[in-house]
């Protein structure tokens, strides 16, 4: 099922031993446009230090309740690696907090989330962290640079080939992979005011000191696409019926 990323945030975040925080925001991928970790607030019990928790700990989520049970316990997260969620996040952070909690990490092809996993229940396809590291991102061992947090990107301006379209509002996330599926788009300022929808997919460019999405879409095509409600739930219909406005297959 796609949910919106706004409405996940404030999730109660429980250990098996007890609360310790609220989901605060989420980061992502910025190559696979996928998530990696729920930034999550401790407040008072650790004097409002931040948690990176990966999806791959979750159990199923208790939405009635908004509550996200994980795999840990509370020692476990207080002992973890300390990450100042303030800065960019290195790989070797990365490294050690995997390593900590014996997560398997992802790969960044970008296809899935570790594989064929899901919020609702993750296999371990364990890749040895610390060969990929040594190799693939021998540059990048100071800063992950694909890493990117959805409240960064969040106001975000959206230009068309031709012109601004709108900005940021929110992210549809699919709850089985993770997977940002669509960026939702406010046009109020630009166009008549509605909320629409663009899939990753359709994003040439990223001007990440600009701020800005580049998509290869029209204004005119935008401005008359399906209008997005985020006040109903998302449904199957209304993503078919996108792809068929815009001329697109899923995999394009």
């Amino acid at each position: 099922m796609l949910r919106n990323v706004k409405s996940l945030t404030g999730f109660t975040m429980g250990a098996t031993d007890g609360e310790f925080g609220k989901v605060e925001e989420f980061y992502f991928d910025d190559e696979s446009w996928t998530a990696r970790y729920l930034v999550v607030e401790t407040g008072s019990w650790l004097f409002g230090r931040k948690m990176l928790i990966s999806p791959v700990a979750l159990e199923k989520p208790d939405l009635e309740n908004k509550v996200f049970p994980v795999r840990l316990t509370k020692e476990q997260i207080k002992n973890s690696p300390d990450i100042d969620t303030e800065r960019p996040v290195s790989r070797q952070q990365e490294v050690d907090l995997h390593s900590h909690y014996e997560w398997p990490y992802y790969n960044s092809a970008g296809i899935g989330f570790y594989g064929s996993i899901g919020m609702m229940g993750m296999m371990d396809s364990r890749v040895p962290f610390e060969d990929i590291i040594s190799d693939k991102y021998a540059e990048e061992q100071f800063t992950n640079p694909h890493l990117r947090g959805t409240r960064e990107v969040t106001g975000y301006d959206i230009h068309a080939a031709d012109g601004v379209i709108g900005e940021v509002e929110d992210f549809i996330i699919d709850e089985e992979t993770w997977s940002i599926r669509f960026l939702v788009v406010n046009t109020g300022n630009w166009l008549p005011g509605k909320k629409v929808l663009i899939s990753p997919k359709w994003i040439s460019n990223v001007n990440w000191a600009e701020s800005s999405v580049i998509v290869d879409l029209t204004v005119d095509a935008v401005k008359n696409s399906p209008e997005y409600d985020p006040s109903l739930p998302f449904h199957e219909t209304y993503e078919v019926d996108l792809y068929i406005y815009y001329g697109r297959s899923v995999d394009e």
